[in-house]
């Protein structure tokens, strides 16, 4: 299985830090927040690897090259705009080949082991997420979670984590080069009932502001 670390966003809640560099690019624990998922998706066995990029992309590719370094072999989807998440996996599916594939945000940190994702039963089923309990900038969560299935309704929503495995067939109704979120293609999947999920209870941070990757930072270097 092939995977997909989403690195386009322009980060715009960690300015200024991200004016000069982009985002999954910034340092915690001594390392930059994508390397930390190269090293766990390396380790897992996810050795073809396609990171997409747009503000400041040249620095990502400068920074990782072909990922020799990691043992695993990166591709890149340059956007001179950036798609959104759909848009820009839509956009990447020629390298991301025609079965199911992992997708994970540059922007987050977990200490997620991703081989249990490597094997995932996608028999009937367009995506597979990872949820995680609802921190406390996003209270109301995501997504509802019945039986390791999504659901239309439930009791409490969940966060969905930014990890996930897609059929390329999900991203068929975008065209390459279009922006579109993913969100409306996950909720049409669930009204088919087309999606499963699991709830993960370990370590995961959004990092998305300054406080949090220095909190984050600070935590990792204890």
């Amino acid at each position: 299985m092939r995977a997909m670390i989403l690195a386009a966003g322009r980060g715009e809640r960690m300015r200024p830090l991200t004016d000069h560099m982009p985002k999954p690019l910034l340092c915690v624990g001594g390392k930059p927040l994508i390397v930390w998922h190269i090293e766990r998706l390396a380790r897992a066995g996810f050795l073809d690897l396609v990171i997409n990029h747009a503000h400041l992309g040249q620095q990502i590719e400068n920074a990782l090259g072909t990922g020799e370094h990691w043992g695993v072999r990166i591709a890149y989807s340059a956007e001179g705009e950036a798609l959104e998440t759909a848009g820009g996996i839509a956009k990447a599916l020629p390298l991301l080949g025609d079965q199911p594939f992992l997708v994970v945000n540059g922007d987050i940190y977990s200490d997620y082991d991703f081989q249990s994702l490597h094997a995932q039963p996608m028999e009937g089923m367009d995506a597979h997420l990872v949820l995680v309990d609802n921190p406390a900038q996003h209270p109301r969560g995501d997504f509802y979670l019945a039986d390791g299935r999504l659901v239309e309704q439930g009791e409490t929503r969940l966060t969905f984590s930014g990890m996930g495995v897609y059929r390329p067939a999900l991203f068929a109704t975008i065209a390459s080069g279009s922006k579109a979120k993913l969100a409306p293609l996950l909720n049409a999947a669930i009204v088919r009932n087309k999606a499963t999920a699991e709830h993960y209870r370990g370590i995961w941070v959004d990092v998305g502001t300054p406080e949090r990757l220095h909190a984050l930072d600070k935590e990792l270097n204890s």
